[in-house]
């Protein structure tokens, strides 16, 4: 386990130093990606995210900044029991160190450590229009209510509709540009929040000057893993259903047994059309992820012949021994106790402190705050 190396550097803050947003191929990147705290992570995040922050990691120069961060004020967008968010954070933070974010390397921390998002996003609210927010899918998936509902008519959804969620763009807007983040690896679904981000960015400009760097969209290749109980949705810890999902760190027997329960088929053979055949897509794309690949219709020509329990059996395989050393990892970062996981996350808010504080330098005076 890597071991936590306390450091003393303090970045200077001067605010000419930093007002150039111009980033040519060359500069070094600043990645900046966050995920809420749900406890163990599911096959769907990992694929979808923490397998992507560990390539980053791995195919980062020296220069590049690497942010991670566990975004618990987004998650309090809808009730927490106090006791589960506790211990769902420090879950999800045992998880991001299980699957090879090491963080000497890279600023893994919890966003509510960190009040200079906060204090953006209250700026960057100032400047946002509300027509924009209403369009935002964020709100009405939350809700189950259409995408064309109207914020502001009157009927059902004005009681339901707090204002945290209602804003929840502008405080991922403010967590990206915060940190002056040139990349953001994010899922398909989120890409309208990273054009409302540039959005944002841009009314700020207009009216003090620039001082953000307009962020880049960077998709996973795996942009969306399904459930297994109904191939129509998302994985997802929402869902009530345990077999839904595959979590990091069930056993080899319980991968097994959810995967042997997934809904497939009664056709005869392995096919890819995910109209048509929602439910064996879904498990070719997963057999296909977990081997670093997105050539569907050839890997499921290459598993044609299989009976849909010989099907299952393989996907369940090549997902048991991925996951293997995720999940030794996992058991070995909880034998350390909370106060590993305390140390770590203490360390990452002091880092990410320092990067949004320069950030933050520069905002308060081309506003006149400073």
């Amino acid at each position: 386990m890597p071991r936590i190396l306390l450091s003393t550097q303090r970045f200077s803050c001067p605010a000419r130093r930093f007002l150039s947003t111009q980033h040519s191929s060359n500069a070094p990147k600043v990645v900046f990606s966050g995920i809420q705290p749900t406890g163990v992570p599911h096959l769907g995040n990992y694929l979808g995210a923490l397998r992507q922050w560990a390539d980053l990691q791995s195919s980062a120069s020296p220069s590049d900044k690497l942010i991670f961060s566990i975004v618990d004020l987004h998650a309090i967008t809808q009730r927490q029991a106090p006791e589960a968010l506790r211990l769902h954070r420090r879950e999800m933070l045992a998880a991001i160190l299980a699957v090879g974010i090491d963080p000497n390397r890279s600023i893994v921390f919890e966003q509510s450590r960190v009040p200079q998002h906060a204090e953006l996003m209250w700026i960057l609210s100032c400047g946002a229009s509300t027509g924009y927010l209403s369009r935002m899918t964020q709100w009405k998936s939350k809700l189950g209510v259409g995408e064309d509902a109207d914020a502001f008519a009157s009927g059902n959804n004005t009681p339901r509709l707090k204002l945290g969620l209602f804003s929840y763009p502008v405080l991922q807007a403010a967590d990206i540009l915060v940190h002056r983040a040139t990349e953001v690896p994010v899922g398909e679904d989120q890409a309208q929040h990273l054009e409302f981000t540039r959005e944002v960015a841009g009314t700020f400009h207009s009216s003090y000057g620039t001082v953000f760097p307009l962020p880049k969209t960077v998709l996973s290749p795996a942009r969306r893993v399904m459930s297994l109980r109904d191939p129509l949705q998302k994985m997802s810890k929402s869902d009530p259903q345990p077999p839904s999902r595959i979590l990091l760190i069930d056993t080899p027997e319980e991968i097994s047994k959810k995967f042997q329960k997934a809904v497939t088929d009664s056709e005869e053979g392995v096919t890819y059309d995910p109209r048509a055949r929602p439910g064996v897509s879904n498990l070719v794309q997963i057999y296909a992820h977990m081997q670093r690949r997105t050539d569907f219709h050839n890997v499921a020509n290459e598993l044609k012949d299989c009976t849909m329990k010989e099907l299952k059996d393989k996907v369940a395989g090549i997902v048991i021994e991925g996951l293997r050393p995720i999940r030794d990892e996992y058991e070995r970062i909880s034998k350390e106790g909370d106060r590993y996981l305390e140390i770590v996350a203490e360390e990452g808010a002091r880092k990410a402190r320092e990067s949004a504080e320069e950030t933050m330098v520069l905002v308060r005076h081309a506003m006149g705050l400073a």
